[in-house]
């Protein structure tokens, strides 16, 4: 049975082994649709390789069984040989008796040149002679029995097992070979990916609804996903928003949205209150400290700009807005967030 090393090795392998190369294929075949095509790939990879675990982990347990199985047999034949050689003794005796008795000159073959088969044969004359030392004689003659039928067994066992252990290797072999091809095939591709599908590709929106659990400004990383502005984050659901307004805002200008604030920690926000005090939103209570807001720049901060314009005319499509306060009280034209006023 394998290792615990060649188990672990199966289910390393089964990750990239359930991409199919054909849809490794389609995936490339648009960029604009390759990141939802990944998604889907992912999600049929887990089926397959739920089901691929499952299958390897029935074969595993049949192995195991049968190696069990195995080691009770040659338990028994080992305890049938160590009773067997016990009353070896009792039966020479027994055979000596009967030798120097008339008519028992056959029987001396138990144990003398003949084997212990033919000796066993005799046993009929030997209860003649000795009547109560028949039992003696049964429990052997049903050890040697028994002896043969378990050493068949663990012959057929270990032959059998053999033969199952060469095939999971096989399939583990296998498995790493395809790993590795579908591996590059797969790394081909993503290397086609532009920066901002790479940074799609992995922000999770599911787990925005876990960082909504979190205080103001004290959000762990791990929910939250990077903009293509280094250094910039915003909650994944904001984030993926993001990435879709920042790629038309590309087509239309050709670069991308240029940002000066997105997520807030706590921290952050009680330096950036004290620095502006009755500007920014008192510590704990700024969208900035959920992960939905935004301070842009690059024209935007400027009302009435090209800029300004397009995103009052476009960022609702992408779900972002420039919220009724930021329009007076104060007046912040660089100030956009995700959602709707009634998510604010």
């Amino acid at each position: 049975m394998p290792n615990p090393r060649s188990a672990a090795l199966i289910a390393v392998f089964l990750v990239t082994a359930v991409f199919a190369p054909q849809d490794v294929g389609r995936a490339a075949d648009g960029p604009d649709d390759s990141v939802e095509a990944l998604r889907r790939q992912a999600s049929k990879a887990r089926s397959e390789l739920e089901k691929a675990t499952t299958e390897m982990e029935g074969r595993q347990k049949e192995l195991a069984s049968s190696q069990v199985k195995l080691r009770g047999t040659l338990k028994d034949l080992a305890g049938a040989e160590a009773e067997l050689n016990r009353i070896r003794q009792p039966l020479a005796r027994l055979a000596n008796t009967s030798y120097q008795q008339s008519g028992a000159v056959g029987s001396m073959a138990i144990f003398g040149g003949g084997s212990p088969d033919s000796a066993l044969r005799s046993t009929a004359d030997v209860t003649l002679l000795a009547k109560s030392q028949q039992a003696l004689v049964d429990r052997a003659d049903e050890l040697q029995r028994r002896r043969r039928e378990l050493a068949s067994t663990a012959q057929d066992l270990q032959s059998r097992n053999a033969i199952a252990q060469t095939r999971v290797q096989q399939q583990i072999d296998g498995l790493k070979d395809k790993s590795a091809r579908l591996t590059k095939q797969l790394n081909v591709m993503l290397n086609k990916l532009s920066p901002a599908k790479r940074l799609e590709l992995g922000c999770d929106k599911r787990l925005a609804g876990d960082a909504k659990k979190f205080p103001n400004g004290l959000i762990p990383a791990k929910y939250l996903c990077p903009l293509p502005q280094k250094g910039k984050e915003l909650r994944a659901d904001a984030a993926l928003a993001f990435y879709k307004l920042n790629a038309a805002y590309k087509r239309r200008f050709g670069r991308d949205m240029c940002v000066t604030d997105s997520y807030r920690s706590l921290s952050e926000q009680h330096r950036v209150y004290a620095e502006r005090p009755g500007f920014a939103a008192v510590p704990g209570t700024s969208n900035h400290g959920k992960g939905q807001a935004l301070d842009l720049c690059g024209g935007v901060q400027n009302s009435g700009s090209v800029q300004f314009n397009w995103m009052e005319a476009n960022a609702k499509t992408y779900g972002w807005l420039h919220p009724a306060w930021a329009y007076s009280n104060p007046f912040e034209p660089w100030h956009w967030e995700y959602g709707t006023e009634d998510d604010q």
